[in-house]
């Protein structure tokens, strides 16, 4: 049928990756089958970088992939070399943000603050508490109390 869309089996949209391509200057007409091609060899490529980071993370007992875990991939496969600048700056970039605290949320707990206990001794005399009977027939007080009990 002529003029009939045809619906590509891809997961990353055709159209997307064809915009991009006509964002350089230097890039004229594209056929309609090269961001198909792309965006099928885009697939392919991210399912093998993933594929063998998932075999490092479980040689190492790890649920979580980290960028360390990625990094390894990178430096072991000559196929990704040219992933090594981003992984550089990758790693440099997590390293300043665990210095802040959650960046590496699974690996590291929080720290609580220590809360001083007080010892007997040091507890000051408190007053002796009023009643819940004295509370209902006190009437000199304008402000509710409100009574917690542990």
């Amino acid at each position: 049928m002529p003029g009939a869309k045809r619906r590509y089996n891809v997961r990353f949209p055709p159209s997307r990756i064809k915009k991009m391509m006509q964002k350089d200057t230097e890039v004229g007409r594209i056929a309609m089958a090269v961001p198909v091609i792309i965006s099928r060899a885009l697939e392919m490529f991210l399912k093998s970088l993933l594929t063998k980071i998932y075999l490092i993370t479980q040689s190492k007992f790890s649920a979580v992939v980290s960028v360390a875990h990625m990094k390894q991939c990178i430096d072991s496969e000559k196929l990704f070399d040219f992933l090594k600048d981003l992984a550089e700056r990758a790693t440099s970039m997590a390293a300043q943000k665990d210095t802040r605290g959650l960046s590496m949320w699974p690996l590291y707990s929080t720290k609580r603050p220590e809360v001083p206990v007080k010892k007997p001794s040091e507890v000051a005399e408190k007053k002796p508490r009023r009643s819940v009977d004295s509370l209902d027939n006190d009437s000199s007080s304008g402000e509710s109390e409100l009574l917690v009990c542990f």
